[in-house]
């Protein structure tokens, strides 16, 4: 990676527009944030393909849990398969067991329905009962194209510590800093070593309210800093 990755949540055309015009590198393409983020429909991806060149990395969850069952994997596969031919660049997943380990048969089941194209792990990994192990087992897995990590399920605030140690343990590269962020952070960020960035709630007024590319304008500049 060249210089830092800013990837903004978009949930419709008008926010994947105001994110280009902000200088976003990529789209988090999701629906209902209620539920911290659920599978968009291949209409929106679609549309949002035609308007706006920026890559969709695409959600793929179907309800605001980290578990699979075979038929949430099977709908899911058919899914991706219609979000691809939609105009999706990639995807975002990623699944626990009952345990609160991560799920690798799910998870690789998934990654080969999705192939070859790449994905995000998603903050599955946070919420694991052994962070390090959920880790190990993660950064193994094929066509993986970043982790989507705040450190700690309560937010980048606290999980700077964890961060600072994947980072130091050679996971710099590949982790998509989020959830949480704030401005504060990247300093620090940085300085680990983490070059990747993840806003949603940040680049708007609410949730409720579409992406403002000045406030995405606001944070280029801000990963971009030295």
């Amino acid at each position: 990676m060249t210089g830092s990755l800013l990837e903004v949540i978009a949930l419709n055309v008008r926010d994947a527009v105001a994110a280009e015009q902000g200088g976003a590198d990529r789209l988090e393409v999701v629906a209902d944030m209620a539920a911290d983020g659920l599978t968009p429909s291949p209409e929106t991806v679609a549309a949002i393909a035609a308007e706006c060149p920026l890559p969709q990395m695409v959600m793929l969850r179907c309800d605001a849990n980290f578990i699979a069952d075979s038929d949430v994997l099977d709908r899911l596969s058919r899914d991706a398969k219609a979000l691809a031919q939609a105009g999706a660049a990639g995807f975002v997943f990623g699944f626990l067991d009952g345990s609160g380990k991560v799920d690798l048969t799910a998870t690789e089941a998934l990654i080969h329905a999705v192939s070859p194209l790449p994905w995000t792990f998603h903050r599955a990994v946070d919420h694991a009962a052994d962070v390090q192990a959920s880790w190990r087992a993660v950064r193994l897995l094929p066509n993986l194209a970043t982790v989507l990590t705040s450190g700690s399920p309560n937010g980048v605030g606290e999980g700077l510590p964890v961060l600072r140690a994947r980072a130091e343990a050679g996971d710099g590269s590949i982790i998509l800093a989020g959830g949480g962020l704030k401005p504060a952070h990247v300093p620090a960020l940085l300085d680990y070593g983490i070059r990747a960035f993840h806003v949603g709630s940040a680049v708007r007024a609410s949730w409720s309210d579409p992406v403002e590319w000045r406030l995405v304008r606001q944070w280029r500049s801000l990963v971009e800093r030295d």
